[in-house]
């Protein structure tokens, strides 16, 4: 079995994406599910896990609409800065089988030290308690340095790094390296093979390879979980071409680790067999 940790959907008469604008104008449309899981099947991909794309309740609820058996879970929003609201908030999308984790888009927040607020902070301890996953935005050193901070104050909180922590491909000078082995070095977590093929790498698996084989020697399979990034990935390719970059990528990997980076790690960080039977 396969599964895709990380998959959004949007539908622009319903839920507003304000960073959806003209310069993304091939993805600045409606993407439903229906319109991917044909590919999902060609790939091999037996669940997904939809993640939000907008801070905004109507789009998380758009996500737990979705009916179908592929989806594993959903990654929903919630409002970080009002702890009393996050309360509420996690209490009510606990009612879906299907809510593993919470993220909010911190790269589009002014502040860099958005995740180091007081409040911020506070509702992370709600999530830790309701047995969720936080995922991270890493765009900035800073937002990894955070997630660094949090994952010490907050060890019972399983973070999930998003699009491997945007690793500088084709750059030089950047402190990912050492920001991505300071986390590998908490146990609580993880890294998403997501977002890759849109980093300036496109299909070439060779430039994106030194990344990859960096982030698996640091954390080990155990904590590194695939996600296709459709459809902004399609700004790339489709989605059968970011499939045969992964596959190509994880050539070399053994039956376990690809077992793992594939379907078992993506499991552990969202805790999905728990979170399937969450409301019961």
């Amino acid at each position: 079995m396969t599964l895709d940790a990380h998959l959004h959907l949007w539908d622009l008469e319903r839920v507003a994406y304000p960073w959806l604008t003209d310069a993304l104008a091939p993805i600045n449309r409606t993407f439903a599910f229906a319109e991917v899981q044909l590919q999902l099947e060609q790939a091999g991909v037996d669940r997904v896990v939809l993640v939000q794309a907008a801070n905004s309740v109507e789009d998380s609820a758009a996500m737990f609409a979705v009916r179908s058996p592929l989806v594993a879970g959903v990654v929903a929003w919630v409002d970080l800065l009002d702890p009393a609201t996050a309360s509420r908030q996690l209490d009510e999308w606990s009612e879906h089988r299907q809510f593993v984790g919470v993220r909010h888009l911190i790269h589009d927040e002014p502040d860099p030290d958005w995740l180091g607020r007081a409040a911020v902070r506070s509702s992370l301890e709600l999530l830790a308690s309701h047995d969720l996953a936080f995922d991270v935005i890493g765009v900035l050193p800073r937002h990894l340095e955070h997630a660094v901070a949090l994952a010490d104050e907050l060890p019972s909180l399983r973070l999930v790094i998003d699009h491997l922590g945007t690793p500088p491909v084709g750059m030089t000078g950047s402190p990912w390296r050492g920001l991505l082995t300071e986390l590998s070095r908490r146990p609580n977590v993880f890294v998403k093979l997501s977002g890759l093929t849109t980093l300036g790498g496109g299909s070439d698996a060779a430039r994106l390879r030194p990344f990859v084989d960096y982030a698996l020697d640091a954390f080990g399979a155990a904590r590194v979980l695939y996600g296709g990034d459709w459809p902004v990935s399609t700004l790339a390719g489709s989605y059968a071409q970011t499939w045969a970059t992964v596959e190509e990528l994880l050539a070399g990997a053994s039956t376990a680790e690809r077992a793992n980076v594939l379907t078992h790690s993506a499991e552990r960080a969202y805790r999905l067999s728990a979170g399937r039977s969450r409301r019961a």
